[in-house]
């Protein structure tokens, strides 16, 4: 059977708390940040457009998701930084639900929210490198990496159209 999550948008104080709690395990630490440093990363970087969701599933909150969500075209091409304008920047399951489904049926919901947006051809994200990298995970999925690296990262790229 199939896992079945639903995106939450994190709105109040108790939403942030709550997600604060999601943690990998440690030896994906390098890989994924935490939550509380991706709530700074949005304010650092708003102008990525940051969109972010807890991930719920039999009603209990079992992971985080951020995207850039809609980045403008003149801002993508006046600042290197930025990809997309969709970009999946934060995917995080927390340790204790991992291996049930929740990460695939995450990112199914993230796929089904970004078809639906304007201009939404491609879903981009990064993968860092090392033992442990999330790469796979990524490709199975169906992302190919672009030829381009970004703060040592690997760029991957999700085809939207016809899939």
């Amino acid at each position: 059977m199939m896992a079945r999550v639903e995106l939450r948008d994190v709105v109040t104080a108790a939403d942030r708390s709550a997600a604060k709690l999601l943690d990998v395990r440690p030896d994906q630490e390098s890989f994924v940040a935490s939550v509380e440093q991706s709530f700074a990363d949005a304010i650092r970087d708003a102008r990525a457009c940051p969109r972010f969701w807890t991930v719920h599933a039999d009603g209990e909150i079992v992971g985080f998701a951020m995207i850039s969500d809609g980045i403008p075209a003149d801002r993508l091409a006046s600042d290197a930084d930025l990809i997309g304008p969709y970009f999946l920047w934060r995917l995080l399951i927390d340790h204790r639900h991992q291996r049930k489904g929740y990460g695939t049926a995450t990112l199914d919901a993230i796929v089904d929210y970004v078809r639906q947006r304007p201009g939404a051809d491609a879903l981009f994200t990064s993968a860092g490198q090392g033992v442990g990298t999330p790469q796979p995970f990524y490709e199975r999925y169906g992302f190919v990496p672009t030829g381009d690296v970004v703060d040592d990262e690997v760029v991957l790229r999700l085809d939207l159209e016809g899939s």
